[in-house]
């Protein structure tokens, strides 16, 4: 009797290809297992999707699978249908979301189970050797504290961002050596929990929150919002506590990489338990051995940025969002999903609580919370005896600025700094200057490829573009008259801190920006640096906005908010709101008072005051009221079709062909095609077009009967065309 299976696989096209199973192959084929087969001229990896006796295509269409990877399916059910949901809910192929699914070791064919695992330990000479020999090695002195508590893995030596340079040299000196163990899982957590730190003392309202949360079963979905500082990682720790007691694990995601060191340092101080770490900076092995420890149930917490979102769980038992609202929970490149709503769609598949934690919640969220779709709980006062912080406004007009720094804030920094304590200077500008600019004819330098300026960047001595990363060695002459009098228009965070530098000689600055950040580390190294008061002025773009607790910091200035009150994405106004909101939670955070100054000349913009008055809450409740008026989401639904093609008049043609195979009536519209805000990127012009419904079913079930005809249209074919769900970002 022939065999044959359906099989997914990661190519763009919607739909899954019939493959027959050889005699010879003897395992037997399951839904969810990986097979190898031919596909064109290469051999692919994929997943079954169904196993069937009959095929409609004839014996010389079909061909055998080359092998069957896998003993037993690679996911569990649950995270299956997650993957099934999300295929449909963001018009994608199952084959491309089950690969964002599996870890890339194990799409290109490594093996599931791991039979032994590598570590480092100490040798007799390195447990008594004197640590203090090594005062003037911190890399090594930091790996040899490490070593004292427990033995390391390869992965975590990466995890806890050590130095590999230090492991050479403690190897050298024979004070460590690796060691190769056979992997038995090791599930003693979940007989009995050891904790390794006393937990904090509870105020109120954090322990209505954690008796609340604790005291539900199955299914449920709580928006935690907590004012910045107000303790949320307390309440996650606490609830942590009750499921891991339980012998269940937890699943933590957190928006950035920069925010998993110290989030992974709290837990690990706090539970004597494995913590899987998963993020864009391991290599592929790291993450599989991460996935492993998952899947087996070994690891009782996993932590991670987005992709983490799909890890299996044994024994599943809570999902827990950091940060909720932050923009980068929503994958910009390639399948465009939304890891908050797919950690909710999982919770509901999984039966577990899933806990959203934020001092500014997402529109979306607080939409939810507040018509009961989400148990709403509240964090109003900081944590211990931290005060609230005192907000003021630095009106700029006419007002003299060196290095775009105004009198007023910088005699208000030499207070603070006198007094010993840290300010944070926010400007989301990196590089030297914005643009360049000839001071004789005007004549301000532009991107060959995209519709931007080219930014300066001083140190490195070119011009780069933000956009399409095309850059040149900083002219000596004006491109259009030839002049040599060039100057850099606009302050960026390299100028600004070279300035400070000039300004504050006894006070070191750090600036903290992705040029800044590159190297595997440098992010880590800067903060505990921070953490010491090694530094007293930080310089930064939003990278410093997220999560940071800095207790000495009791000032924050904000330098440039002009261009965040105007912009061409109706989500401006939040982002505003959180990123002030975020920002200012980083002055005053322990015992001293934190003082917030908002740099703007737009003094009495309405918005501004409404912030600063009545708050976060207040203002996002405006907002979405506005939205609501305005038929925009959360209130409505939207997809936005983005075209990019060499004319634009190719682009232009495809969307008007999309936009007529969509209805347009009391409760859909269509809108566009229109340019985007930068019109061209890379050499390429871009148009979008907006369709977007009353209902959420309408949605879906409009746009999946008028696909199959959009990917027939002949201009689809000579454009670059993608689909955005829930778009998070017009630009």
């Amino acid at each position: 009797m022939p065999l044959f299976v359906e099989v997914a696989l990661p190519v763009p096209m919607r739909q899954n290809f019939s493959y027959q199973v050889p005699e010879h192959i003897t395992i037997t084929p399951q839904k969810g297992m990986r097979v190898q087969v031919p596909f064109g001229r290469q051999q692919l990896i994929g997943l079954i999707t169904a196993v069937t006796d009959s095929c409609s295509l004839t014996p010389k269409q079909i061909k055998p699978i080359v092998a069957i990877l896998d003993s037993e399916p690679l996911l569990p059910e649950s995270l299956y249908k997650l993957t099934a949901w999300a295929a449909r809910y963001y018009f994608c192929s199952l084959g491309q979301m089950l690969s964002q699914a599996i870890p890339v070791a194990l799409r290109k064919g490594a093996e599931v189970k791991a039979s032994s695992v590598t570590y480092w330990t100490l040798t007799d000479a390195g447990k008594e050797a004197d640590i203090n020999q090594l005062n003037r090695a911190p890399a090594q002195r930091k790996l040899l504290h490490s070593l004292r508590d427990r033995d390391l893995e390869l992965s975590d030596i990466t995890s806890l961002e050590l130095s590999k340079a230090a492991v050479k040299a403690l190897d050298d000196k024979g004070w460590i050596e690796k060691k190769t163990r056979v992997l038995d899982t090791d599930l003693s957590w979940r007989e009995s929990l050891e904790m390794t730190e006393e937990p904090h003392r509870l105020n109120p309202e954090q322990a209505i929150a954690v008796a609340t949360l604790t005291q539900q079963t199955g299914y449920h979905c709580t928006l935690l919002e907590g004012v910045t500082g107000s303790g949320k990682t307390e309440v996650y720790l606490a609830m942590l506590e009750t499921i891991l007691k339980q012998g269940r694990q937890a699943l933590v995601l957190v928006p950035e990489i920069g925010l998993t060191p110290q989030t992974i340092n709290r837990f690990r101080r706090r539970f004597n338990v494995k913590v899987a770490v998963i993020h864009s900076g391991l290599t592929d092995n790291q993450r599989l051995d991460a996935w492993r420890q998952a899947k087996s149930g070994e690891a009782a917490i996993i932590i991670g940025t987005r992709s983490a979102l799909f890890t299996p769980m044994l024994y599943p038992g809570v999902i827990i969002l950091d940060e909720e609202h932050d923009s980068s929970f929503k994958q910009q490149e390639g399948v465009g999903y939304h890891a908050r709503d797919l950690a909710v769609m999982r919770g509901h598949l999984e039966d577990i609580p899933v806990l959203l934690g934020t001092a500014t919640p997402s529109l979306e969220t607080l939409q939810n919370a507040l018509n009961g779709r989400y148990q709403h709980l509240h964090l109003g006062k900081r944590a211990g005896a931290a005060e609230k912080v005192r907000q003021g406004i630095v009106d700029i007009r006419n007002q003299p600025l060196r290095s775009g720094m105004s009198h007023a804030l910088l005699n208000e920094m030499r207070i603070h700094l006198d007094a010993g304590n840290q300010v944070i200077l926010f400007l989301n500008r990196r590089g030297f200057a914005p643009a360049l600019i000839c001071h004789e004819c005007g004549h301000l330098h532009e991107c060959d490829r995209c519709d931007a300026f080219f930014t300066v960047h001083q140190a490195l001595g070119e011009i780069r573009c933000h956009h399409c990363s095309n850059q040149y060695a900083i002219p000596r002459q004006c491109h259009s008259c030839g002049s040599t009098m060039l100057a850099g228009q606009g302050v960026g965070t390299e100028q600004l801190a070279s300035f400070l530098e000039k300004e504050f000689p006894n006070h070191p600055v750090v600036r903290i920006d992705r040029d800044t950040t590159r190297n595997k580390g440098s992010l880590e190294s800067h903060l505990n640096a921070i953490h010491k008061g090694e530094y007293k002025i930080l310089v930064g773009t939003q990278m410093l906005a997220k999560g940071h607790h800095f207790p000495d910091v009791t000032l924050v200035g904000l330098l440039d908010v002009d261009g965040a009150l105007f912009s061409a994405d109706f989500r401006a106004p939040e982002r505003f709101g959180q990123l002030y909101t975020q920002v200012s939670g980083r002055a005053g955070r322990a015992t001293k008072p934190g003082t917030v100054l908002l740099q703007t000349h737009q003094s009495d913009n309405a918005m501004l005051r409404e912030l600063m008055h009545k708050g976060y809450g207040e203002f996002a409740r405006n907002q979405l009221f506005e939205r609501t008026q305005a038929l925009l989401p959360p209130a409505w639904h939207m997809i936005l079709i983005r075209a990019e093609a060499h004319q634009a008049i190719d682009a232009d043609n495809l969307l008007s062909q999309i936009g007529a195979l969509l209805p347009q009536d009391e409760e859909c519209e269509v809108i566009g095609p229109m340019p985007a805000p930068l019109d061209r990127k890379a050499g390429k012009y871009r148009r979008q077009l907006l369709f977007q419904t009353k209902n959420r079913n309408r949605l879906q079930a409009e746009f999946e009967r008028a696909l199959p005809q959009i990917e027939q249209l002949p201009l689809a074919k000579k454009c670059r065309w993608s689909i955005d769900r829930d778009p998070q970002d017009l630009l």
